[in-house]
């Protein structure tokens, strides 16, 4: 079986243990919302899908990327540190002007990296304790699969209205 798809982005393995498919389908995901911002200028990236929706490429990207910081670093490791662009005012959707695509993209990727460094060697049932909750590694990786997947359906929607671009 072939390990990426012509478009580069890496295939799950059919089979495998459960964190190598948890982790897997979590990268395949994160190389989706890639995907969907592939070739497009900077105004195509801040182009809102529909009114009354402010919603952005460029947005869902920066998104990602507080979401990745607030549930690996924050969340699971514990460590008291800033939103990457901002306040903890719940999305990091608001665009700026001065942060085009290579900086949005160098964060999440960034983020990203630390969160696989603080999860490395981790196992799945480990807990950490937030707000009165506690959140097992296994669910907060389930958790980003099925965000970075609603956020791929938005992303496809905005590819299709931007420049026509369906699928994967």
């Amino acid at each position: 079986m072939e390990t990426t798809l012509p478009d580069g982005r890496p295939v799950p393995p059919p089979q495998a243990d459960e964190r190598a498919m948890l982790e897997a389908w979590l990268d395949f995901h994160r190389e989706t919302l890639v995907l969907k911002c592939a070739d497009l200028d900077d105004h195509q990236l801040r182009t809102p899908s529909a009114a009354p929706s402010s919603m952005t490429l460029l947005g869902l990207v920066q998104h990602m990327a507080e979401v990745e910081r607030n549930w690996f670093q924050r969340v699971f490791a514990g460590t008291d540190i800033a939103p990457v662009y901002g306040t903890w005012d719940g999305d990091g959707f608001a665009l700026r002007s001065d942060r085009g695509w290579e900086q949005v993209l160098t964060d999440w990727r960034t983020q990203i990296a630390r969160g696989q460094e603080l999860v490395r060697d981790v196992p799945l049932d480990a807990c950490a304790r937030t707000e009165g909750q506690e959140f097992s590694l296994r669910w907060i990786l389930i958790h980003l699969i099925e965000e970075y997947a609603r956020h791929n359906g938005h992303a496809d929607l905005l590819r299709e209205r931007i420049d026509g671009v369906t699928g994967a």
